[in-house]
């Protein structure tokens, strides 16, 4: 029976893995770009440690990585298993043109296929027979998720394993405190988007167990990361802190106060005196919980 180890990880709040193209998902995906891979910069340790964990009896040949992004998975996986190829699956045609650029810098053009599907379609395009199948803060996104499981489960090499790592908690940068003028600002900010994302991603946050065990994985053990790097020698969670914030208002901006929405265009006024970037408290904050086969 194929195993899973499921995994929780934090990701930006509006970094779809399938979805609608056109000019203006061409522009947000852009804007995703630039999230995904400064959140690859900034995770890279915890990403290599979940990777590096994987009960995994011999190294994978083939690895699918679904939902890929712009490749912080897949090259994550392919430094971890040296000998591995991987198919790179996402809706985005900038994602994945991105991520091909980095393997050709990287030298790795060989080891990675770019696929471009949308996985909420009936039919998959054809993935072979991977040894892992991995899923980093896709599986939420899918409007039909037992049907992507069934449908990993039955690509799945015997004795595969599926490896979903999964939100546990969008990142929070502030203290608790911050901004001085208007304290907690940052609760409410995600107070609200996890409204939002209640009514259009229902299964964010689900519980993954009784749904793997239906699709016929097997679940056997749980493990807890919790995350917290500071930022203040960091300048790339300056820019992280500012681009998701900037993200976020662009979704939160109708439902907050005036006194909140003034404060919030403070942090991101990058001309200002109190820009978020430049502060020297921020910190990342999330929590991974991990189960594995």
């Amino acid at each position: 029976m194929p195993a899973y180890c499921e995994g929780m990880n934090q990701a930006h709040p509006h970094a779809s893995h399938h979805g609608h193209h056109g000019h203006h998902q061409e522009h947000d995906d852009a804007g995703q770009a630039e999230i995904l891979d400064l959140d690859a910069e900034i995770l890279a340790e915890h990403t290599a440690s979940i990777t590096g964990w994987l009960p995994l009896k011999t190294d994978p040949r083939q690895i699918v990585d679904l939902g890929c992004g712009t490749g912080a998975g897949t090259f994550a996986l392919l430094d971890r298993f040296p000998d591995a190829h991987v198919i790179a699956v996402d809706a985005s045609v900038g994602h994945l043109q991105r991520l091909r650029e980095k393997a050709r810098a990287l030298g790795l053009e060989e080891r990675v296929r770019t696929v471009q599907a949308d996985l909420d379609d009936t039919a998959w395009p054809d993935l072979g027979s991977p040894d892992l199948v991995w899923a980093s803060a896709s599986m939420h996104h899918m409007a039909d998720p037992e049907h992507t499981l069934r449908a990993v489960h039955g690509v799945l090499a015997p004795g595969g394993l599926f490896c979903v790592v999964e939100l546990a908690g969008f990142p929070r940068f502030l203290p608790e405190n911050a901004p001085e003028d208007r304290p907690g600002l940052e609760e409410r900010l995600h107070a609200v988007t996890d409204r939002l994302h209640a009514e259009h991603m229902p299964h964010r946050g689900a519980d993954w167990g009784p749904m793997l065990t239906a699709a016929g994985f097997t679940i056997e053990a749980e493990r807890t990361i919790t995350v917290n790097i500071e930022g203040s020698h960091n300048e790339a969670i300056g820019r992280y802190a500012l681009n998701s914030l900037q993200r976020i208002r662009g979704a939160a901006a109708p439902e907050l106060s005036p006194e909140d929405l003034a404060a919030l265009d403070r942090l991101l006024d990058t001309g200002g005196p109190h820009n978020i970037a430049h502060r020297d408290d921020l910190t990342v904050r999330t929590v991974w919980a991990t189960r594995r086969p």
